[in-house]
C-alpha cells in the first residue's frame, strides 16, 4: 500500500480533491496489520489525514483526526506518536484560530523531535510556530522560527518546503493584490478571521464547492501549505 505517502504527493501537486478522497478511505478501512507496526502505520495515516484536511479546509475532519491520533499517544507510549499527536494537534488549533493554545503543544512536539533527532520534522513544526507566534503579533520570533526552518530545508535539499516556507517570510513573500483576483482576495479575507467554508460562501452567496476551490487555489498561488499560513500571510500584508 502506498499510502500515506501517494495521497501526500497528491498534496503536493495540487490535487487536493484526490489527495482527500485517498486518505478519507484509508481512514474508514480496517486496520490489517496488528501490534506496533499496525500502530505506527495507522498513526501515520492519522498525522497525513489530519495535513491533507487542514488544506482542503475541512477542519472538522482535521480535529476528529488529530483527536484519534492522540487517544492513540496515550495509550501507546511512544516518543514518535507523541510527537506526531502534539503537532497534529498544534495545527488544529492553528486552524481553529486559537493561536496560542496551538503554540503550547507546537512546542512539545518540537522538543519531542529535537530529541529524536528528526530535523525535517522540527523544521516543520518550526514553520507551524513562526506562523503562530505572527498571530499572536510576535513578528520577530515568528521570523526566527521560519528562517531556521529555511535554513533546514535547505540544508536537507527539502526544496518544495523550502519554496513554501521562503514564501511566508517578509523577505521573499510575493503581493498577494498582484496575484490573487479580487474575488480570491475577498475569500482570503474572511478566512484569515476564521470563518469556515460555509460561512463564507453565505457571506458572498456561493456555494461551499466554489469556496474551497477558491481557497485551494489560493493556497497554489501563494505557495502555502494551510488556512492557517493564509491568514498569517494576510495579516502580515495588510489584507485583513
Amino acid at each position: 500500500e502506498p499510502q500515506p505517502g501517494l495521497s501526500l504527493l497528491r498534496l503536493a501537486q495540487g490535487q487536493v480533491d484526490a489527495a482527500v478522497a485517498a486518505i478519507r478511505r484509508l481512514v474508514s478501512e480496517p486496520d490489517d496489520v496488528q501490534g506496533a507496526a499496525g500502530d505506527l502505520a495507522r498513526a501515520r495515516l492519522l498525522a497525513a489525514h489530519v495535513e491533507i484536511m487542514l488544506v482542503a479546509g475541512r477542519v472538522d475532519a482535521a480535529r476528529s483526526g488529530a483527536e484519534e491520533l492522540a487517544d492513540w499517544a496515550i495509550h501507546v507510549d511512544v516518543p514518535l506518536l507523541q510527537a506526531m499527536s502534539a503537532q497534529a494537534t498544534g495545527a488544529v488549533l492553528l486552524a481553529e484560530g486559537s493561536p496560542d493554545t496551538a503554540l503550547d503543544r507546537l512546542r512539545h512536539a518540537c522538543g519531542i523531535w529535537q530529541t529524536l533527532t528528526a530535523p525535517y520534522d522540527v523544521a516543520r513544526t518550526r514553520v507551524l510556530m513562526g506562523v503562530a507566534c505572527r498571530l499572536l503579533g510576535d513578528h520577530d520570533t515568528g521570523q526566527m522560527h521560519l528562517d531556521a526552518a529555511c535554513n533546514v530545508f535547505r540544508d536537507l535539499g527539502a526544496l518544495p518546503d523550502l519554496t513554501r516556507t521562503e514564501k511566508l517570510t517578509l523577505k521573499t513573500a510575493p503581493g498577494a493584490r498582484g496575484l490573487l483576483t479580487p474575488r480570491e482576495l475577498e475569500v482570503l479575507r474572511l478566512v484569515s478571521l476564521g470563518k469556515t467554508n460555509r460561512a463564507v460562501a453565505a457571506e458572498l452567496f456561493l456555494s461551499e464547492k466554489t469556496v474551497a476551490r477558491h481557497v485551494s487555489n489560493i493556497l497554489t498561488k501563494l505557495g502555502l501549505s494551510s488556512r492557517s499560513a493564509a491568514t498569517a500571510y494576510a495579516y502580515e500584508h495588510g489584507l485583513v
